[in-house]
């Protein structure tokens, strides 16, 4: 394993981390303020933050400015994402919303291929068919029935859609970048995905009662705009460019068991053995896509 290569999976790891947190946080805060209002100050106060790092490494250079519209469409995909999972959460458990996250390396796989030509083996197909049952088996919350039925709620399928342009985001990260470092391509995605949620979002932005908001959503915000998006982004661009886009996303299989700590820290119980035993599930998957 090269050095690039190690700093890649290290990345990854603090990744899920900080991500299973905008989980479990966005439960709380998502009755309570509408997404587009939510999500564009977050995009705005990270934009800030990772824009004062790269000034003082020096600024943009000039040839990032080449082609904006790549980071227009990185950030479109990336905000229907973020407007969809905290829509999703309103009503969807955030344990079954990070099993549904951990859906995305199989379609990140595939659009991988679409995008990149990246073929999978048979053990990382393996692996990603693992996942899938596990978060299934978490998603439905143990119930064979459900299962069966397909009975999924209506906050999960909202959620799923935003998986799928997720998925897409990773492979684009790669296709899209000309150099550019990971912090100066990540400044101007959040950057242009500001622009884009306050362009949309401008009515909900402005009949947002602000001071009247919650202690919780404003924790909320401060930790989704600094851990969950200037830190997220940069880590997911920086392992991006070092390792395939099926390794890169195989690290959602660890957040529903982050999602489950964060829960208990946040004053919540743990789920029921039964769904438990998805979640273990997919953390094999993890290992399994770990393997060179």
């Amino acid at each position: 394993m090269t050095v690039d290569t190690r700093a890649g999976h290290i990345a990854m790891l603090l990744f899920s981390v900080l991500v299973a947190g905008a989980f479990a946080l966005g439960a709380l805060a998502a009755n309570d303020i509408s997404p587009f209002a939510y999500n564009a100050v977050r995009f705005w106060i990270a934009a800030v933050i990772i824009g004062c790092v790269v000034a003082l490494r020096g600024g943009v250079p000039r040839a990032a400015y080449d082609a904006p519209w790549r980071y227009f469409v990185l950030a479109g995909v990336f905000t229907i994402y973020f407007v969809l999972m905290l829509e999703g959460l309103k009503t969807a458990p955030s344990v079954s919303a990070a099993a549904l996250f951990t859906l995305t390396p199989l379609l990140t796989a595939m659009f991988g291929w679409i995008l990149l030509r990246q073929g999978v083996t048979a053990r990382i197909a393996l692996a990603l068919t693992v996942g899938a049952f596990g978060a299934i088996w978490v998603i439905f919350r143990a119930d064979l029935q459900a299962i069966l039925q397909f009975d999924v709620g209506q906050g999960e399928a909202i959620y799923f859609i935003g998986c799928i342009s997720h998925a897409i985001y990773t492979p684009l990260v790669r296709l899209l970048n000309r150099g550019e470092s990971a912090l100066v391509f990540t400044f101007g995605t959040l950057t242009a995905g500001a622009v884009i949620l306050t362009a949309f979002g401008l009515p909900a932005i402005i009949a947002t009662p602000w001071m009247a908001l919650s202690g919780t959503v404003w924790v909320a915000i401060i930790y989704t705009a600094i851990f969950a998006s200037a830190a997220t982004f940069t880590l997911l661009q920086f392992a991006s460019l070092r390792l395939p886009s099926s390794k890169v996303m195989a690290y959602t299989y660890l957040t529903p068991a982050w999602v489950i700590v964060w829960d208990m820290a946040l004053g919540g119980v743990a789920p029921p053995v039964a769904v438990g035993l998805g979640v273990a599930v997919t953390c094999i998957a993890l290992l399994l896509l770990l393997r060179d």
